[in-house]
C-alpha cells in the first residue's frame, strides 16, 4: 500500500465512494424496496450523536441510534472501507440500523500517510470510547462487527480482541463481512480459537475485480465457527427491464442505492440482528440458512444468492488489484489451501450417513476402498482409516472433508458435519 500506484488505486475508489452521498437515499431500479418482514425499514426515527475522533482530527465519530431509547439497545461497529471516511457514503445503512431499534457506531479512519495498524487501531480506539463515554446508548452485551472491503478485512481482528478481552457480546455477537481485504492483526490461532458462538455471515460479489475472493474463502474456512453458525453468500448481476444491477466492489454504496443494497445486504443484516439479538429462528433461517429458499431467494428475477459451505474461487488471482498472492497480505501462506482453492469433486462416487453426525457415521460405496482420510477445515489431517464404520467422537464440531482413496487409484470427496 506504499507505492504510488496503489495510492493512486485508493484515491480513484476515494473519490467514487465521496461521489455517492448525493445519491445515498435515492432508490433506483425496477425492483421495489420490501415494505414487509426483514430489509423493510424500521418505524424508529434516526438521532445521532457526534463527538471527537482522538486519531482523526476533524473526522467525528457518529453513532446513529434510535430517538427516545430509555436503555442501551444492541449495537453495531461499522468499519467502512478504504477512503469511505465520510459517514454520508453510507447514511443508506446506518439509518436503516437505527430504524430497525439498534445503535451503529461509525468511526472514519485516515486514508494516507498512516499505517494498516494505524487504522485497526483508529476503529478500536473509536469503538471502544463510544463504548466507554455513551454506555445509556450502547449496550456491549449484544454487539455486531460489519464491515466492508478493507473494513470487511479489519473486523475479525477488532472483533476478536473485543471479544476476548472486554467480553462484548456475551448476550449475542456476530461478523458480517463483505467483499473483504486483507486481515492483520489476527493469527492463524487466533482465527481458530474464535469465540465459537459468534455467527458469522461472509459476502462476495461476482463481479468485484478489487479484491481477491481468496482472502474470504481463507477466513471463513478457518474461523473457529461452528458449520451451523456461518454462511458463505455470493451476489450475482443481472439486468431486470433493461436496468443494471452490477455485484461489483462497490455493493454497497454503488451509484445506484437498489435491490441489491436492500436484498442482498440489509435483509440479511436484518434477519442475523433478529436471531443473534432474540433468538429468532424466522431470522436464522434468512441469515444463516445454510441455502434455505428464505435464504437465497432475490425478488424481481435476479439471480438467487449463491451459498456455499466451503468456498471456492471463481477467477485467477490476475483477475484482481489486489490478489491473495501479494505481499502486503500477512495471511499469503494460506491463499491456496488444498480444500479450499477448487470445488470439491461434485461426481462423489460415495455416500455418508448420517449427515450430520454425531459420534459415529457410515460410507455407502460399490467401490473396493483403500483409505479414507478426514481433513478440518483448514485442510489438516485429524483422521485416516480403512474401515467405512467410522468413529468421530473424539473430534470437536464442525464442517469435516472425507476423502475417499479407492483400489483403483481414483479419489473422491465429501463434506461432513460433525454436531
Amino acid at each position: 500500500m506504499n507505492n504510488l500506484m496503489k495510492t493512486v488505486v485508493y484515491i480513484t475508489i476515494l473519490v467514487a465512494f465521496n461521489s455517492l452521498s448525493s445519491f445515498g437515499q435515492t432508490y433506483m431500479g425496477p425492483i421495489s424496496k420490501p415494505t414487509s418482514g426483514y430489509g423493510a425499514d424500521g418505524s424508529y426515527t434516526v438521532a445521532t450523536q457526534s463527538f471527537n475522533n482522538p486519531n482523526y482530527s476533524g473526522h467525528d465519530i457518529v453513532i446513529y441510534y434510535p430517538t427516545g431509547i430509555t436503555s442501551p439497545v444492541p449495537t453495531i461497529f461499522y468499519s467502512h472501507a478504504f477512503g469511505g471516511n465520510n459517514p454520508n457514503n453510507i447514511s443508506g445503512f446506518l439509518n436503516f440500523v437505527a430504524k430497525k431499534g439498534y445503535a451503529v457506531v461509525y468511526v472514519p479512519y485516515q486514508t494516507t500517510g498512516v499505517t494498516v495498524q494505524d487504522r485497526y487501531s483508529n476503529l478500536l480506539t473509536g469503538f471502544t470510547k463510544a463504548a466507554r463515554d455513551y454506555p445509556s446508548i450502547i449496550d456491549t452485551t449484544k454487539v455486531g462487527f460489519v464491515g466492508h472491503s478493507f473494513g470487511g478485512g479489519a473486523s475479525f481482528a477488532n472483533a476478536f480482541h473485543c471479544f476476548t478481552t472486554l467480553n462484548w457480546g456475551q448476550s449475542g455477537r456476530f461478523v458480517f463481512a463483505m467483499a473483504q481485504w486483507y486481515s492483520y492483526n489476527i493469527s492463524q490461532t487466533e482465527l481458530q480459537s474464535f469465540p465459537n458462538d459468534v455467527k458469522l455471515l461472509t459476502i462476495v460479489y461476482e463481479n468485484d475485480d478489487t479484491n481477491d475472493q481468496r482472502m474470504a474463502n481463507d477466513i471463513f474456512n478457518t474461523i473457529n465457527i461452528p458449520a451451523s453458525e456461518k454462511d458463505y453468500l455470493r451476489v450475482k448481476s443481472d439486468t431486470i427491464s433493461g436496468y443494471v444491477y452490477t455485484a461489483d466492489h462497490v455493493v454497497p454504496n454503488n451509484s445506484a442505492f437498489d435491490a441489491l443494497d436492500y436484498y442482498a445486504y440489509y435483509r440479511l443484516f436484518d434477519a442475523m440482528c433478529d436471531y443473534v439479538f432474540n433468538g429468532s429462528n424466522a431470522g436464522k433461517d434468512v441469515a444463516l440458512g445454510n441455502g434455505s429458499v428464505n435464504q437465497i431467494t432475490m425478488p424481481g428475477g435476479l439471480h438467487n444468492l449463491v451459498h456455499s459451505e466451503t468456498p471456492t474461487f471463481a477467477n485467477a488471482q490476475s483477475t484482481y488489484q489486489y490478489p491473495c498472492s501479494s505481499s502486503e497480505n500477512p495471511r499469503i501462506d494460506h491463499c491456496d489451501e488444498a480444500l479450499s482453492t477448487s470445488e470439491i469433486v461434485a461426481d462423489m462416487r460415495f455416500s455418508m450417513f448420517p449427515n450430520p453426525a454425531k459420534t459415529l457415521f457410515y460410507i455407502e460405496t460399490d467401490k473396493a476402498i483403500s483409505q479414507i482420510d478426514i481433513l478440518n477445515q483448514q485442510g489438516q489431517l485429524v483422521l485416516t482409516t480403512n474401515t467405512k464404520n467410522i468413529s468421530i467422537s473424539e473430534l470437536p464440531s464442525g464442517l469435516y472433508f472425507v476423502k475417499v482413496g479407492f483400489i483403483d487409484q481414483s479419489l473422491s470427496v465429501g463434506k461432513l458435519i460433525k454436531e
